[in-house]
């Protein structure tokens, strides 16, 4: 795979400049005040340096033409459910409000409800426009709170009018696309007994003159849900779901919707996500989405939300904060102390390897481990040696394989000679980073629900070797994030976030012995290339979740275990491989997977925006 260009360090000076005023230096001092200067400067330069597809003339191209709007107005479904829309409003400026009963009222899906619950009585204003909205559309119903309950409460009265089968949520100030519904309906016509529908979203300024900041979200992804409130807007649920769970609960007050999500996903049959931005969130100076500094009890809510989401799970997990407010760490603890196999492939290399065994006893803090060396037709006395030396170990055998050099036969080989009820395939040019890497590797793998887990791979200088596989990426399978400084989070802090993949590398995997052995282990057609990815996705295959840990780092110098793709030969083979995996995983690849987002690139390895056609194009 080749490496992009790295442009990291570039900041776009004049659109820093432009969006200077008094408050945003007020704000950039408190996120200086949090962060500190070194982590400051690294996320002002992610914030400003150069988008590659610029969102706003993406955006532009992007919307739906009317003539695609009308078609949709006259679209017939076999299943067409009463939505209804809860909304919460507290003091609402009228513009707001005006625009968002708008956005409602465009829908290209008619068969709705607007259930509005207004906590602010007294606003004059506000019962204006409501009863001059409700006199206009009957499908628009509102009541008056007594007072204001809080924004749970508030919510559950907005609940309580809802009469649809599916109730979707939606701030009084924000904004539908006038496709969301249509959409969402779409979803609960194609997806079989789908109980939550959520979908992508970008934010958009008080004004409405700028949509920036899009939110591209994966499917359902277990890990980063508890990681973060990916799925947060719009969000859709099944109206008898959402009884059952007995609606927001107040003591998650400011993240209250976290807490919904996990308990409603929990109940689900089926979670659809539609991959299109269907809802704006408006951000001014009091919004969550402008100013999470001034919201820490959200965060400590965010954090309690996962605590009773792990318990209700009955999983143990340890839930923290991380630098970047809103986001969290779920530390999962190893359960009794089960024997790890190190498998570690190796020809000829001795320093690489003597590098590699020595980080793994120095810097390793799990100490159950065997590690098993796969020796394949070395040829130098320095190597020999070595082993020699290192047979006198307790903890560690070689074994040889005799036969050319074929990774997948190489390391089922290396398996089969295993006695741990965990496989750790391991490159011989790995150096371990973090200590506790294996004990993190490891509480992560004996969930239940997960076959496999992956690490934080770093380049010698520093910048990011492999934080996750895409497939589809540069045709088949690729890295994210490759060539990225590693103190760097990426596109919402995705490199740094525990969360669902397609694939990892088997650079540094660990797998559980059984789901390996149902899988039958790494396919010996693949002698060189993506056997790591079809083993990931065979695993995925069988019903098992592929986590990626960024917890887990460690250094890889990569591929000095072979040489360049360059001779006829290995360029067939490698030809070979590519048509083995377009045959065996047409379907992901022809569908697109589904913990990326369609709208991004499969030619970059950062999260950036796949080019629409028409775009810079006036309408």
């Amino acid at each position: 795979m080749g490496k992009e260009k790295n442009t990291a360090g570039r900041i776009q000076w004049g659109r820093m400049l432009k969006k200077l005023s008094p408050y945003t230096l007020q704000k950039g001092f408190r996120y200086l005040k949090h962060y500190g200067p070194k982590e400051f400067w690294i996320r002002l330069h992610e914030r400003f340096e150069p988008e590659e597809i610029p969102y706003g003339p993406w955006y532009e191209a992007y919307v739906p033409d009317e003539q695609t709007l009308e078609k949709q107005r006259k679209q017939k479904f076999s299943q067409s459910p009463l939505i209804s829309i809860a909304v919460p409003a507290y003091k609402t400026p009228g513009v707001f409000l005006r625009q968002m009963l708008d956005s409602v009222r465009t829908q290209t899906y008619g068969n709705w409800e607007l259930c509005i619950a207004n906590a602010s009585p007294g606003e004059e204003e506000m019962g204006k426009i409501l009863r001059e909205y409700a006199k206009k559309d009957p499908r628009i119903r509102w009541m008056d709170l007594k007072e204001n309950l809080g924004i749970s409460e508030n919510t559950n009265a907005a609940f309580a009018m809802a009469q649809g089968e599916f109730v979707g949520l939606l701030d009084h100030d924000d904004l539908l696309a006038p496709n969301a519904l249509y959409e969402v309906v779409k979803a609960i016509n194609e997806t079989k007994d789908v109980d939550v529908v959520y979908t992508d979203e970008d934010k958009v300024t008080a004004d409405l003159s700028e949509h920036f900041q899009p939110h591209f979200k994966p499917d359902f992804n277990l890990d980063l849900l508890r990681s973060n409130n990916y799925i947060c807007h719009f969000f859709v649920v099944r109206r008898s779901i959402l009884a059952q769970t007995g609606g927001f609960r107040k003591e998650f007050d400011g993240a209250q919707d976290h807490d919904l999500i996990f308990r409603c996903t929990e109940q689900a049959r089926e979670i659809a996500h539609v991959p299109e931005i269907l809802y704006h969130w408006r951000t001014h100076r009091e919004s969550t989405a402008d100013n999470p500094a001034s919201k820490m009890y959200a965060y400590d809510a965010g954090k309690r939300a996962i605590e009773a989401h792990l318990a209700r799970m009955q999983v143990q997990g340890t839930v923290s904060h991380t630098p970047d407010y809103g986001f969290f760490r779920v530390k999962y603890p190893v359960q009794g102390s089960p024997l790890v196999s190190v498998i570690i492939p190796n020809k000829d290399e001795t320093e690489t390897l003597r590098s590699c065994i020595r980080s793994l006893k120095e810097n390793t803090t799990y100490k159950n481990l065997e590690i098993l060396i796969i020796e394949n037709n070395s040829t130098t006395k320095e190597i020999f040696s070595y082993y020699k030396e290192l047979s006198r170990e307790e903890n560690i055998r070689i074994f040889n394989w005799k036969k050319e050099f074929n990774y997948s036969a190489i390391n089922n080989f290396g398996a089969r000679k295993a006695r741990g009820e965990y496989l750790l395939f391991l490159n011989n040019d790995i150096q371990v980073i973090t200590p506790d890497w294996m004990e993190e590797m490891l509480g992560v793998c004996q969930r239940e629900e997960v076959g496999a887990a992956g690490a934080k791979l770093i380049y010698p200088d520093n910048t990011i070797q492999h934080a996750g596989c895409v497939i589809g990426i540069g045709g088949i399978a690729g890295h994210m994030f490759v060539d990225m400084p590693a103190e760097r989070s990426g596109y919402l802090h995705k490199a740094s976030l525990l969360q669902d993949m397609s694939a990892v590398t088997a650079a540094c995997m660990m797998i559980k012995r059984s789901v390996f052995q149902k899988v039958k282990g790494f396919t010996e057609e693949l002698a060189v290339a993506f056997n790591d990815v079809d083993l990931c996705l065979k695993v995925r295959r069988e019903g098992y979740l592929i986590v990626y840990d960024p917890y887990a780092r460690l250094y890889h110098m990569e591929s000095k275990t072979r040489g360049a793709e360059d001779s006829e030969a290995k360029m067939r083979r490698f030809q070979t491989e590519i048509e083995y995996m377009r045959c065996h995983w047409l379907d992901i690849l022809k569908k697109g997977d589904p913990y990326y987002n369609k709208n991004l690139s499969l030619t970059k390895w950062n999260y950036s925006l796949k080019p629409l056609p028409g775009m810079g194009k006036k309408r």
